[in-house]
């Protein structure tokens, strides 16, 4: 494809690993950095709650600048903004600063994606295609998400290799390099006209709407994370400050979280609700299936991250011909179909179960993962236009980041006081009802299923 050339890609899938990589990456380094900073254990699981909520906020935060500002400036300074946290992180001596560290890289690195997103939708329209440019969202969806289940094994060599600060280092390579392909290969983005003055510039952004969104998701992750001691009054103040938001953006002239957009679009709500539903199920495979085997089977970390590398693997393997064909209704039929079968495997599995049939479960589970993030994604390139592709792509990282957390809370709930077989059997069933939802939201969605192809 001319329009885009393997420069004009090459940071930009660069760019989007660096995020996928990182909500992983810390895992196997939590119990050094407690022993190095003299902190219990538990006290560390703030650096992976960190990330996830400035990856939630960020994403769309990203998308918005990038549609005001131009996606190549908003590209830049989010890679500048990820060396930052390499660096603090690297010479971090505390966990204040470890957690500083990976809220910068979590802001940092979620300006990526949406800012891809919009460069990618410009470009083509530029070009004149009448279709989604399914070979390159295939690669980005390949670098964004499909990659995240690498930052286990990747992790665990680093930390035995070099020490747990490596996890943090290791992004100022990265982040070097797609800084540098950016500079010279990505066009620049043409002159800013607009605001003079920063009331003009916070009506423009719809700041309070931003904060608005920033209190409500912090609100629910407090709540969330803090299971199974239920903090209601945390999650009622989460309620008051969504409901808050939803007054605000009701009368905002230029609303950062577009509810009216949602309300005309059920589509796209649909779109959203599926991929955090299939990602609820996905990451309590990634992360409570580890649990599981390092506790019951007495496997180390980077043994249980690297079973669950085909699952990366083959879910990347398989993301790429569908997105290249644009195709929605198979992939997303099998998408559910795929996560009700692995979900119901999970209530087999045992202390006793023979390796190789871990493998399987996990494999259908990486079917699921390459399915639905390519069909849902070239979705929702068609359901929006050009002027908000960059928001709603990141909306659509935080429903997937929403999924995640609400994981972390089953895993945290479930496996509270003790990890055993019974306890993996009651998340597996959890996973089964999810995913009779997620099933029942595709089959009956009459927009997916006249649609073979976008």
């Amino acid at each position: 494809m001319p329009a885009f050339s393997w420069r004009f890609v090459t940071p930009l899938f660069t760019g989007s690993a660096i995020n996928a990589i990182n909500t992983s990456l810390i895992a196997t380094a939590l119990v050094p950095i407690a022993a190095a900073v003299h902190v219990p254990v538990g006290r560390t699981a703030v650096l992976v709650s960190a990330l996830y909520l400035a990856c939630a906020i960020a994403q769309p935060v990203g998308g918005k600048l990038a549609e005001e500002f131009g996606p190549r400036r908003v590209f830049l300074a989010g890679v500048l903004i990820v060396l930052a946290g390499g660096v603090v992180g690297g010479l971090g001596e505390d966990l204040t600063a470890l957690a500083v560290a990976r809220v910068l890289i979590g802001v940092g690195s979620s300006a990526v994606y949406p800012s891809a997103m919009l460069l990618i939708r410009r470009r083509a329209e530029a070009a004149g295609l009448d279709g989604p440019p399914g070979g390159v969202l295939g690669g980005l969806m390949i670098a964004g998400a499909a990659t995240s289940a690498l930052g286990l094994p990747i992790g665990g060599l680093l930390v035995d290799a070099w020490g747990w600060r490596t996890t943090f280092l290791i992004n100022l390579p990265f982040a070097l390099l797609a800084l540098a392909m950016a500079v010279c290969w990505i066009p620049a983005d043409p002159p800013v006209a607009g605001p003079r003055t920063l009331r003009q510039l916070a009506a423009r952004l719809d700041v309070a709407g931003i904060i608005g969104f920033g209190g409500a998701i912090a609100a629910l992750l407090v709540f969330l994370t803090g299971l199974p001691q239920a903090d209601w009054s945390v999650l009622g103040l989460a309620v008051v400050i969504g409901a808050g938001l939803v007054w605000w953006e009701l009368r905002a002239r230029r609303p950062f979280f577009d509810v009216r957009l949602l309300a005309r679009n059920p589509a796209l709500t649909r779109t959203y609700l599926r991929f955090a539903l299939a990602g609820l199920c996905v990451y309590t495979v990634l992360y409570g299936l580890t649990q599981w085997l390092q506790a019951g089977r007495s496997m180390s970390s980077e043994e249980a991250g690297l079973l669950l590398l085909p699952m990366s693997a083959l879910s990347a393997l398989i993301a790429r011909p569908i997105s290249q064909r644009n195709l929605v209704r198979i992939p997303l039929v099998v998408a559910a179909v795929s996560c009700l079968a692995a979900s119901a495997g999970v209530l087999a599995l045992t202390a006793s179960t023979p390796t190789v049939w871990i493998v399987v479960i996990t494999l259908v589970f990486g079917i699921t993962l390459g399915t639905t993030i390519s069909a849902n994604q070239t979705t929702l390139y068609t359901q929006v236009g050009a002027g908000e592709i960059g928001t709603a792509a990141g909306l659509f990282r935080t429903f997937g980041f929403l999924g995640s957390i609400a994981s972390s809370a089953l895993i945290s709930v479930v496996f509270h006081h003790e990890v055993n077989d019974h306890r993996l059997h009651l998340i597996a069933l959890i996973m089964v009802t999810v995913s009779v939802l997620g099933l029942l939201v595709v089959v009956t969605d009459r927009t997916v299923m006249a649609r073979a192809r976008v």
